[in-house]
């Protein structure tokens, strides 16, 4: 079987490797994953460390002694630096320090005196994972990597899992491999001297929400000019997603001022309701140097465009799946317009944004506050007042309200206001998941709330690094597909330090129904123009998924005919097929289908011999 990450296709910009401890087995357990195309970094003993593919561009290291560390990723650190850590490497949890000092995205390994260490991004963006190879624990950054050297197939159980809509936390974060564990990303991976010993170190816990937005705000401009700086620094030519948004506009005006030379890229909407194209020349007539490419709406993908033929080799099912084709269409002329990195506003609504369930604790802690806020609130998302009442008067820990969700997995679609102010949105198992699946589901989710604890105990922060790592997980895929067309994206807001002064900011003020993100305006004053500052809303690309749903119902229908997760009893074939023929049924502009489609297409494309 070719192992995943070296089949035909992997473009610059997809790093990817396993990382050994320096003991002796280790170059046995090396051999699963030399290939001729992979390069190796060795212990200070000689023994291999790194295996894998990256670009020198992608890659800083030091060594000194028996000390050696590498990052991995974008990191704009200087050899120098680096060189100082290594040589006052004294234990590897003295790392903590550097690993939260860094601007932007990156892996960090390093070794001392034959231990190593381990470890990805907070925001989940750069994940770990970790197996036994012949005896000896190896951590790659691609799970299936690691289950192609120990022959290991996917796990039926964490599969049907993978079909709620949504997926809580902590089920998500579950490798889909058997035998494989992931690390969490808050946590770095330590591997002894002997190769066969794991522990976890908890590297990162998020900032207490103390700021005020004044104080913030300058904090959070600093953060995101140095996420997007350590992409332009080099110069070249990059391009920038400017939709008109808030969070596109912004990336564009840093990448602006940077030495690179900038190619903004913007689709119109199909919907005339739609003024992203607006917002965005505006945002353009302030940046005359800039070259904007407008493309014209009726060529952007819909959603479900080119299912089929999807042959992308990822470790999880994503349901990035379905946008596949709109987040890559307009790479190929990106690249021949010079772009060497393609920035996008993606994670602005996740960080600059926040969880309105910070209210839930407001409520209780400033009360005066938090009612005049939760008024404003319910009149612009429309809640009704009982279901508002009763979710903040629900004040169950999350293992109870997880073990409730086990026993209502077949219930309709819970109010908005659930998700919004609850420990998060219900998840749900619709008509086409079979009994059986439907069974185990549930079994997982109980045996899951008897231990689990939430990201945080105040249940917005819980939310938002929830939303936070679920986004991740759908970029991390996106970046792999882009390279692989052949410009690598990036998304400067899901930086950690660009996260931290986010989330250090008081959530009052960061998510008010009387300002639309307020937090990111006041930080981009004296960057964007006062006038992009104003818009208030964004667009939904509603009209291009309920089109898509009409236009490629014949591609849904091939999908069912012969269904992979039918064959293992986990959906219904027929019912599946008879939705395809109906692509009016209520619920499914919902995107009800998304996770199950997800699953269908990454069991299609797993390696086959």
């Amino acid at each position: 079987m070719l192992p995943p990450h070296e089949a035909e296709g992997a473009g610059p910009g997809d790093a990817h490797f396993v990382v050994l401890p320096d003991c002796e087995g280790a170059a046995t357990a090396a051999r699963f994953f030399l290939r001729p195309k992979t390069r190796v970094l060795t212990h200070p003993s000689g023994r291999p460390w790194l295996i894998g593919r990256w670009s020198d561009q992608e890659i800083v290291t030091a060594r000194a002694g028996q000390a050696a560390i590498a990052l991995v990723g974008c990191c704009p650190v200087g050899q120098s630096e680096l060189d100082r850590h290594a040589s006052r490497l004294r234990d590897l949890t003295a790392l903590d320090v550097l690993a939260r000092h860094l601007p932007g995205s990156f892996h960090l390994v390093a070794s001392l005196d034959g231990q190593m260490r381990v470890q990805g991004t907070a925001s989940g963006l750069r994940l770990v994972f970790h197996a036994p190879v012949d005896g000896i624990h190896v951590a790659a950054t691609s799970a299936d990597v690691l289950a192609a050297a120990i022959g290991t197939g996917p796990d039926e159980e964490q599969l049907a899992i993978r079909l709620l809509w949504p997926v809580p936390y902590p089920l998500f974060e579950r490798p889909l491999w058997r035998g494989v564990t992931a690390v969490p990303p808050e946590e770095a991976l330590i591997v002894a001297s002997d190769g066969r010993t794991v522990r976890r170190s908890r590297w990162w816990t998020p900032p207490e929400p103390t700021r005020s937005l004044a104080d913030g705000a300058p904090l959070v401009r600093q953060a995101l000019a140095e996420a997007v700086g350590a992409r332009t620094r080099d110069g070249g030519v990059v391009s920038c997603d400017l939709s008109g948004g808030l969070d596109s506009t912004s990336i564009c005006f840093l990448a602006a001022t940077s030495p690179a030379r900038v190619v903004a890229s913007t689709w119109p909407g199909r919907d005339p309701a739609d003024s992203d194209l607006y917002w965005a020349e505006q945002a353009g007539g302030f940046l005359p140097g800039m070259e904007h490419v407008v493309w014209d709406a009726d060529e952007s993908p819909l959603v479900y465009t080119d299912l089929l033929t999807i042959d992308d080799l990822l470790d999880e099912p994503t349901i990035g799946v379905m946008d596949r084709a709109r987040v890559l269409h307009h790479l190929p002329e990106m690249a021949r317009r010079g772009s060497r990195l393609h920035l996008t506003g993606i994670g602005g609504d996740h960080v600059a944004w926040c969880s309105e369930a910070y209210y839930h604790r407001m409520l209780r802690t400033r009360p005066l506050l938090a009612l005049r806020q939760l008024r404003g609130f319910k009149t612009l998302f429309q809640w009704s007042l009982g279901d508002t009442v009763r979710v903040l008067a629900d004040s169950r820990p999350y293992g109870q309200w997880l073990a409730s969700c086990g026993r209502r997995l077949r219930d309709p679609m819970s109010s908005t206001v659930s998700g919004a102010l609850g420990w998060g949105t219900p998840p749900r198992l619709f008509d086409w998941v079979t009994p059986e699946a439907a069974h185990t589901v549930a079994g997982a989710l109980r045996e899951a709330a008897a231990h689990a604890e939430p990201l945080h105990s105040d249940r917005g922060m819980h939310g938002d690094m929830e939303q936070i790592r679920i986004c991740t997980r759908i970029v991390r895929q996106w970046d792999r597909m882009a390279a692989r067309a052949g410009v690598p994206m990036a998304s400067p807001f899901f930086d950690d330090r660009v996260i931290e002064a986010c989330l250090a900011v008081d959530p009052a003020e960061r998510v008010t129904p009387w300002a639309y993100k307020p937090l990111l305006a006041a930080a981009m004053s004296g960057v964007v123009p006062d006038v992009c500052l104003r818009r208030s809303n964004k667009a939904h690309a509603s009209m291009d998924a309920s089109n898509g749903l009409r236009e490629h119902r014949g591609d849904l229908m091939k999908l069912w005919e012969d269904s992979h997760l039918a064959r293992l009893g986990l959906v219904n074939g027929d019912a599946l097929r008879v939705l395809a023929q109906r692509p009016s049924t209520p619920g499914l502009q919902d995107a009800i289908l998304y996770s199950t489609i997800a699953c269908e297409v990454w069991l299609r494309n797993l390696p086959r011999t």
